[in-house]
């Protein structure tokens, strides 16, 4: 064989060999693709399931924010329920109030005259009473028309006055009381225990306790009692005083008037 056919063989084959190996090339591309792109789907999966996992702890963050929420709506609610519940019956006190103020004036016009009218027929009374505790009773009396046109005094305690007067008058009618003092007789003045039953009879006896008398509210003065009775007035001045038991004891008394 000649030179040339050797070297054509040997050209030949190498040109083999190069097509073989870029044979092998081509067929390396492709996997190598796949391989890529299939690890580029991993890292896309992994980084999605990221995402996803940030939005549920989001989501439940919020879940649990917003029940949170609900609740403090529910407790505001019933606390404003409560509130205005409150204000409405404050209201209506404030409305019954306002009510009772717009009377007052009312009220005033009629409770003033009235008050005055108390202490008028309080005076009389005294007037035409036993005389016991006299001059306090008219003191009583007297304060209280000075109080009436005084403006420093409230009506209020004006009217409470009065009818602590009253309340005093009555208390007399149901005690027994003994105070020694002057009886004037026939233009002379003796010194006397005066003894009175609540506002039955009026009594009075000397301080050596020889002469008694007994005062008529009709004719406004002292009738000697029967020396009969001494005994009787002297036990119960003493029994009034405290300082002796108690006993029965008959005394006089006036007779009742007849009603008309």
């Amino acid at each position: 064989m000649s030179k040339v056919s050797n070297r054509t063989k040997i050209a030949t084959a190498l040109v083999g060999a190069l097509a073989l190996a870029s044979s092998n090339f081509v067929v390396a591309d492709p996997l190598a693709d796949v391989q890529k792109a299939d690890s580029s789907l991993n890292a896309a999966s992994a980084a999605s399931q990221q995402k996803v996992d940030k939005y549920f702890d989001q989501a439940q963050d919020m879940l649990f924010e917003y029940g949170s929420v609900a609740d403090e709506r529910e407790s505001l609610k019933a606390y404003n329920d409560y509130v205005a519940g409150l204000v409405a019956d404050q209201q209506n006190s404030l409305d019954l109030i306002q009510t009772d103020i717009n009377g007052v004036d009312k009220l005033r016009q009629g409770v003033v005259p009235l008050m005055f009218k108390m202490v008028d027929a309080l005076e009389q009374f005294v007037n035409l009473d036993l005389p016991f505790n006299t001059e306090v009773r008219q003191n009583r009396v007297k304060n209280l028309k000075d109080i009436l046109d005084t403006a420093e005094v409230t009506l209020a305690e004006k009217y409470r006055l009065i009818l602590d007067a009253y309340s005093i008058e009555r208390e007399y009618g149901n005690f027994v009381a003994v105070h020694t003092g002057k009886l004037s007789l026939d233009g002379k003045e003796v010194l006397v225990d005066f003894f009175n039953l609540g506002r039955v009879a009026l009594y009075a006896q000397s301080l050596d306790q020889k002469i008694a008398w007994m005062y008529d509210a009709d004719a406004k003065s002292w009738n000697k009692l029967d020396d009969s009775y001494l005994r009787d007035i002297t036990k119960g001045i003493r029994i009034a005083r405290k300082q002796g038991a108690l006993d029965l004891f008959a005394l006089p008394i006036p007779a009742a008037e007849t009603a008309q």
